[in-house]
This record gives C-alpha cells, structure tokens and sequence, in this order.
C-alpha cells in the first residue's frame, strides 16, 4: 500500500534536491526522509532516483511518477482548505512565480494586503524572468505575460486589454531626439531583455496599414527586465515593455510614451496553473484579488499624448 507521507516526501526530496534537505524541511530525519522514499520505490516496484555516491536524480520512472504525485499531494491540500473553507478561512501554502518588474514592484505589495486578509496563508514567491515549470517545481500558480508556450496549462487573464509601452527618459530625448516611425527605431539605443531564455529584440507594433516588426539594437541587455526599465528612467536608452510594469513611471514623468497604445504589441497577463485539479479556493481568490488590482493600475492612466506623431 501507497503511504500519502512517503509521496509527500518523495515530492520534497525532488523539490529541494537531497533526502537532508527534504527532511530538513518537513522536520524529520534525513533517514527516515530516505526509508520513506525506498518504501515508496519497493511499493512502486521500480526506482524513482538514480543514485551515486556524489549526487542523486530522478530515474525515467521517477519523471514519469512525479507528474502524478504532484497530483495526490495537490489533492491532500485541496482537501484541507475544503476543510478550513467550511470554517471561512483560507490557509497552507500558496506558491507562485511571477516576472521581475511586475513582481517587485506591483505583485508584492499587493500580496501584502493578500496575505492580511488571509492570514492563515503561507507564501512562497520566486521572483525571476526565467522560464518556470509547473511540473518539475514546487509551483502553485505562474504569473506571466504572453502567450502560453504549453497549451495544456489552464490561464485565468488578469487584465484586459494590457500593450506593451515604448517609452523614454526626458533625458534621453532631449539628447537624441524621438522616433517618428517604427522604422527609426533602427536608429536609436534599444534596451533589451531576457525573457524566458530569448533576448526580446524583435518589436513588434501595429500602426495603421499593418504589423510591423523592426530587429533592434543596443548596448544593454539583462535579463532582469526590472533593470531594463531603470536603465530607460537613467536615460540610457528605449524600453519596450508592458505598460502595468511602466505605470509609475509615466504618472511621475520620469518615462514619456513615445507611440500610441493602440499602435503597440498587447502583453496579455495571466496567472496559470498545471491543470484545473490545481484550482483551490486560495488560486481563485487570489486570481479574483489580482484581476480587480491589475484592471484598477491599468484604468489609474489613461494613455495621454505621446511624444511622437507617427509617419506611417
């Protein structure tokens, strides 16, 4: 018979790369952690890690369990916040993934009031622009811009209507002038980001008479995008991104719109999840909570006048 704790700890022990360090994290000993696991291997009648005495991984068995003891795990969890939804409260862990400028700047103050609602909630945030998987992580939920790279993962939009913003520093302006057309960008300082192991360098706009797509250039690339934006409030250069992230900064003047919104690229922003087995009442309320914050940010600036009057 399959024990619930021995998957438990088989999850962990992938999670966190070791049998001590799992067992440190459930507060056991690290022999039990690795009794726990050959149980669970004797159970299975195959071995789930391939082991040397230097480092330990996932056999092809073990990458073909996981999927599904992610499952049982998410299962257990789901059936103790039903549990504590009758007592009208949220609670346990909630663990999410969010890109770098939304995530520092907007998400965490707002998981701040979150969490004070809810304050039986634990929260687990991995801030980073890298690519996340849902699967092999110990993920709830991803907030992400764009289109979905996996069609079978389930995505809740958080905002309608969201384009990305091609904006400047005052500074930078004053030095180098204004793009008047998508084609001039080729002409100017083009900061650029890693997203999702690809440098974002193709803009995309659709000006009257059809999309355009220019290749930039520059002499800055992160792959932070939080960074990306601090260079352009520097004066360093242009930055092409999504216009929650750049909000602020337009309000305060410290980046001017250099193109009309509706010439610029939608950034659709979704929180996603593996599959609809992972939608506790704690996903929900926090996918209702961040749709009705991001609409607010997104309605708090109206697009004004841009700096630059397109020659399309």
């Amino acid at each position: 018979m399959i024990r619930l704790d021995d998957v438990q700890i088989f999850v962990h022990t992938v999670d966190y790369g070791s049998f001590s360090e799992a067992a440190r994290q459930l507060n056991i000993a690290p022999a039990h952690a690795s009794a726990s696991v050959q149980r669970l291997e004797k159970a299975l009648d195959t071995r789930l890690f391939t082991r040397s005495t230097r480092s330990m991984q996932l056999s092809d068995a073990g990458e073909r369990y996981l999927p599904h003891a992610r499952v049982m795990i998410g299962a257990l969890e789901q059936g103790q916040q039903a549990l504590a939804d009758g007592r009208g409260a949220l609670s346990g862990p909630l663990r999410l993934s969010a890109p770098s400028d939304f995530g520092r700047n907007l998400l965490l103050p707002w998981l701040d009031e979150f969490q004070h609602r809810h304050p039986g909630l634990s929260l687990h945030v991995k801030i980073s622009d890298r690519a996340a998987d849902l699967i092999r992580q110990p993920l709830d939920a991803l907030v992400r811009y764009g289109a979905l790279p996996d069609s079978s993962l389930l995505a809740m939009k958080l905002v309608d209507n969201n384009r990305r913003a091609l904006c400047a520093a005052p500074s930078y302006l004053e030095r180098h002038g204004a793009p008047a057309k998508v084609e001039d960008l080729r002409r100017h300082n083009c900061l650029r980001y890693v997203w999702s192991e690809q440098i974002h360098e193709r803009w995309h706009f659709t000006p009257p008479g059809g999309e355009r797509t220019v290749a930039v250039t520059g002499n800055r690339i992160s792959d932070d995008a939080d960074a990306v934006r601090r260079w352009a409030i520097a004066g360093e250069g242009l930055v092409y991104k999504s216009r929650l992230d750049l909000i602020d900064d337009l309000k305060a003047g410290r980046l001017v719109e250099l193109f009309p919104p509706e010439y610029c690229e939608l950034a659709p922003l979704h929180l996603i999840c593996a599959h609809r087995a992972q939608l506790s009442p704690a996903i929900n309320a926090l996918h209702a909570f961040l749709r009705e914050r991001c609409t607010a940010w997104l309605a708090s600036h109206p697009s004004g006048g841009t700096q630059a009057v397109l020659a399309i």
